[in-house]
């Protein structure tokens, strides 16, 4: 019997009562004399009044409290935790109704912090770098983040209530899965997955989810973007290959000659000389490689400090503008330059001008005779605007974002002929980033190239 319909009862049992005692009142009335009955009936109002007066204390200190909490406890069942019941100022209805209200602020504030705290997690879960994936102990999935979605694609309706591998294909996958099931320990795999055209190394850890029994609940999977770590790997190996290469190169030739000249004795004076030519130029190319090398690797550990002052162009660009020309003339190639004046800006003109000068060798070792090479120097309203033009071999599309890598050559043989490092415009990009500037290359095979150099003014 629930509580409403021992209310109604209540009340039927109250006005039952009220009957009676007006039945009873009926029933007296003829039986007593006329003097009597004015007393009778005078009794009887009283008792009715009095009977009415006990109906509304007991409604109103009784019915009235637990009907409201009858009511405020279906609205916490319901979930509704911001319901209060009426309070008493006395008696056991107000014990009651303090005790439901009391009740319902520890839920509210159950449910506040629940809901805080479910934000948080998944504020958490869904700016994490990883992705991750909740499956229980057979293998249904409860729970996806939102680097999880943007590295398999779909949506998260695709997943969760699904078995894991319903909607992820790969074996390693499976098998990470199944060994974290199997052995209850972390276990570690490796997959490869297209993202928007480009492929990624992904990394599966597996953990087991144990409860406080030591009872196998479930695993997490969590998937982890190695592309990066794998492409500077990659590149660290690229490097000590190529610089071991660069390095034996000239090494062996001037150990080669040197020994050619220590055993035969018999060599004319012009051999010799063409020889001691050799191991001059190759010694001098091993000097520049090792002076790259401790450069470059200066640059990058961020030890290179800049000796920042107030450039003033047209006098920063005398210098090295000689040494161009010289170099220009000697191919036969047509310089030019278009320079506005009276540009000044601040940076370290020992550094910007090793950028100048890699540009401009670099534009005169790649042109043909009777080139041309265009240096263009502007300024906007907060930009310096440096552009090296050459109508030389050019760079091919695959080449272009990688010209900036160290030891990279278009041409390899050409490079090493014109007494190139490779790592000319490696450092080139880093003096400019160091400024807080950019770098850009456009380019057209067999029709030149140009390198543009954007500086800030101010910085």
């Amino acid at each position: 019997m629930d509580s409403n319909r021992r209310i109604n009862l209540f009340y039927r049992y109250i006005w039952m009562m009220a009957a009676v005692f007006l039945l009873i009142g009926v029933v007296i009335l003829p039986l007593v004399s006329q003097e009597e009955k004015f007393f009778v009936l005078i009794s009887l109002i009283i008792g009715f009044i009095i009977l009415l007066v006990l109906i509304y204390h007991m409604f109103e200190n009784y019915v009235r409290p637990i009907r409201s909490s009858i009511n405020v406890t279906n609205e916490l069942v319901k979930g509704n935790y911001n319901a209060r019941t009426y309070v008493k100022p006395y008696g056991e209805a107000q014990q009651l109704s303090n005790a439901i209200n009391v009740l319902a602020r520890n839920l509210q504030e159950m449910s506040i912090q629940e809901k805080m705290q479910g934000s948080q997690w998944k504020t958490v879960l869904n700016n994490m770098e990883s992705g991750l994936m909740l499956i229980d102990e057979r293998g249904y999935v409860h729970l996806i983040n939102r680097k999880f979605l943007k590295m398999f694609g779909k949506k998260s309706i695709d997943y969760i209530g699904y078995l894991y591998y319903a909607g992820l294909e790969d074996k390693n996958i499976h098998k990470v899965v199944q060994e974290t099931f199997l052995y209850e320990e972390k276990m570690i795999g490796n997959i490869t997955i297209m993202i928007h055209g480009e492929r990624h190394y992904i990394e599966v850890v597996g953990a087991p989810v144990i409860n406080d029994m030591k009872e196998l609940k479930g695993a997490v999977l969590v998937f982890h973007d190695i592309s990066d770590l794998k492409r500077v790997e990659e590149m660290r190996k690229d490097f000590v290959a190529n610089v071991s290469h660069e390095l034996k190169t000239p090494i062996t030739s001037i150990r080669g000659f040197a020994e050619t000249l220590l055993e035969d004795d018999e060599t004319n004076e012009e051999i010799r000389k063409q020889f001691l030519d050799i191991i001059l130029k190759e010694s001098t190319r091993l000097q520049s490689l090792v002076h790259d090398l401790l450069e470059l690797s200066k640059i990058e550990k961020e030890e290179m400090k800049l000796s920042t002052k107030l450039i003033e162009v047209d006098e920063w660009l005398q210098n090295s503008m000689t040494l161009i020309e010289q170099q220009a003339s000697k191919k036969s190639l047509q310089f030019s330059r278009d320079i506005q004046p009276n540009i000044r800006f601040y940076g370290d003109p020992d550094r910007l001008e090793q950028v100048l000068l890699n540009l401009l060798y670099n534009a005169v070792n790649y042109t043909g005779e009777g080139g041309n090479i265009v240096l263009t120097i502007k300024e906007t309203s907060n930009r310096i605007e440096i552009k090296v033009e050459d109508s030389g071999i050019g760079i091919p599309i695959e080449s272009r974002q990688r010209i900036f890598e160290r030891f990279y050559r278009v041409d390899r043989a050409r490079s090493r002929n014109t007494g190139g490092t490779g790592l000319g415009l490696a450092i080139v990009k880093h003096i400019v980033e160091a400024h807080q500037g950019s770098i850009t290359v456009t380019s057209e095979v067999g029709k030149g190239s140009s390198f543009i150099v954007k500086l800030p003014r101010k910085w």
